[in-house]
């Protein structure tokens, strides 16, 4: 091993790796999400046609729209069912191979959705749908959790952005694939949605090419020579020492926990929530899952044709403009992307918000004065769909994701994305079902809701979010405890890596109180003249005497 303070960190094996894991992980998630748009009419005449067949008579249009939202409801329930599952999956067989047994799901509503034409069932639309939510929602927690343990603290953010990224792809590739002029017909649309098996198939045959996360290797499977040797491929054939160390570290602080001495236990999603340590953290993932979904960034999606009809544009031409809006967001991913690392997380989050709040206001005076006959305002209101799209993408999109990695240690990170993703689903399902009645009881002045959560996210991210660039889990688990005003004597908690011994007769009980934080590379001895060998010797057992 070497010591590579200096070395990025980046390699080729670590950005194919990027590539291979999201283009069958959260590239099926916007994807998934923009091709059902394209074929709406087609499959809602299918519907009644099918129905027909059966009983002899038609469904009125309220009915085929009853059952169309069942259909587009049935992707985010079976995406809450994805994160529930994710967190036990992402422990027993590994984040890697996770991903991998994941594309099951894709696979099989692939089928199903081609065999539903031929056996005139809509009913088989759905439940092709609600697997591929759950592929959507297992790939939404386990590959951040992924990119934030195989990628090094100077890449973290941009590495984890990445799922972003690939996110907007996605949504803009769905776009382009479900023009008229290509699947988006009335004979091809079984073949638009049954097309997320192509991604999927991509990922099963480059993924298993590529390394575990070295994190999980390590603290959860215990086999550091297969850490090592993922490490060294993911830098580029050399393992940092400080990196190493740091793991090793966590690695002991997880088994002191545990009171085991073997690999440590993965936390439930009850444990989580009843440990008083990690609250403020967990208010925070479960708080930011929550606005990226309650902002109102997807319904902006679903109000954009009109908004662009009324600003003139041909009805024929309105899949172009719409393409616009996939690729603005896919645009302002990738500026985030580049600026994560400069600007940290905390501005990107909490500027994005109150970016958004500002349009949202100029959006419902737009169509206010739209509605008065002011001339302009349907170019405004097009204007502000693209900049509020834009703000989300700089910040929210992309930064969300990231934070669970973050801010939990190994043991409590699988149960933190579980709780976070449950959130974000469930919120996605609520605002799905609550957009058309706030359009019709609000009018102009439906997306006034929106930007009241976009500012409470603005105003409380920034105020007891620390920013989390550059800096390790026991640095971060500091700033929530100073923001937190939590008090609590220097004796009563460890520090990752430096364990204090002030008397001759340390009291067990200790090990029962406190935080249990370690500050990584650092080791606490009394003596004046430290052996640098106690961080290789015995671990926290040797010290703790």
């Amino acid at each position: 091993m070497e010591d590579t303070g200096k070395c990025s960190g980046c390699s080729r094996t670590l950005i194919l790796t990027v590539c291979f894991t999201a283009i069958g992980g959260t590239f099926q998630y916007g994807y998934n999400i923009s091709i059902i748009n394209s074929p709406t009419s087609h499959i809602q005449r299918f519907i009644n046609d099918t129905y027909t067949e059966r009983w002899g008579t038609g469904l009125d249009t309220l009915q085929v729209t009853l059952v169309w939202t069942l259909i587009v409801a049935a992707f985010s329930l079976g995406g809450l069912i994805g994160a529930l599952v994710a967190g036990p999956m992402s422990v027993r067989l590994g984040r890697k191979h996770s991903l991998l047994i994941n594309n099951s799901f894709l696979f099989l509503g692939a089928i199903i959705v081609l065999t539903s034409r031929v056996l005139r069932s809509f009913e088989m639309i759905a439940v092709a749908r609600f697997l591929v939510g759950i592929n959507a929602g297992v790939s939404m927690n386990v590959q951040p959790m992924y990119f934030g343990e195989s990628s090094p603290k100077n890449l973290r953010g941009a590495v984890a952005l990445s799922s972003a990224v690939f996110t907007a792809f996605g949504i803009f590739a769905g776009q382009v694939v479900g023009l008229t002029e290509l699947l988006g017909t009335e004979y091809l649309w079984p073949y638009l949605l049954a097309s997320n098996a192509l991604p999927g198939m991509i990922q099963l045959v480059t993924l298993p090419w590529f390394p575990e996360s070295p994190r999980y290797l390590l603290i959860n499977r215990g086999d550091r020579e297969a850490c090592t040797m993922a490490l060294g491929r993911l830098r580029g054939g050399v393992v940092p020492i400080w990196e190493m160390e740091e793991m090793l570290e966590e690695e002991r602080q997880q088994k002191a926990l545990s009171r085991t001495g073997s690999t440590a236990a993965a936390k439930t999603m009850w444990a989580l929530l009843m440990d008083h340590d990690v609250r403020p953290q967990l208010r925070i993932a479960m708080f930011a899952s929550s606005a990226m979904m309650l902002c109102g960034n997807d319904s902006i999606y679903f109000y954009a044709s009109s908004i662009f009809k009324e600003a003139g544009i041909p009805s024929e031409k309105i899949q172009y403009v719409c393409i616009g809006t996939g690729a603005s967001e896919f645009t302002a991913s990738i500026i985030s992307n580049l600026l994560i690392e400069r600007l940290g997380r905390r501005r990107l989050l909490a500027g994005g918000y109150a970016l958004m709040a500002c349009w949202a206001v100029v959006f419902t005076i737009a169509l206010s004065l739209k509605s008065q006959g002011v001339p302009g305002m349907p170019y405004l209101s097009l204007v502000c769909v693209f900049a509020y799209i834009l703000s989300f993408g700089m910040g929210p999109a992309g930064v969300t994701g990231i934070l669970p990695a973050e801010i939990f240690d190994q043991a409590a990170r699988p149960a933190a994305y579980m709780i976070a993703g449950s959130l974000m689903w469930i919120n996605l399902l609520v605002v799905g079902i609550a957009f058309p009645f706030l359009v019709k009881g609000l009018g102009d002045f439906c997306f006034l809701p929106f930007c009241a959560v976009c500012i409470t996210a603005s105003l409380l991210l920034g105020a007891y979010l620390p920013e989390t660039k550059g800096k390790t889990l026991a640095q971060i688990t500091a700033e929530f405890d100073r923001k937190n005003r939590r008090n609590k004597q220097p004796d009563d908690h460890y520090e990752l890596g430096k364990v204090c011994a002030l008397d001759t007769n340390p009291d067990p009980k200790h090990e029962d109180e406190g935080d249990d934080h370690y500050e990584l590379g650092k080791v606490c001895a009394l003596d004046t003249n430290p052996d640098p060998k106690h961080e290789d010797e015995g671990g926290l057992e040797n010290h703790q005497g």
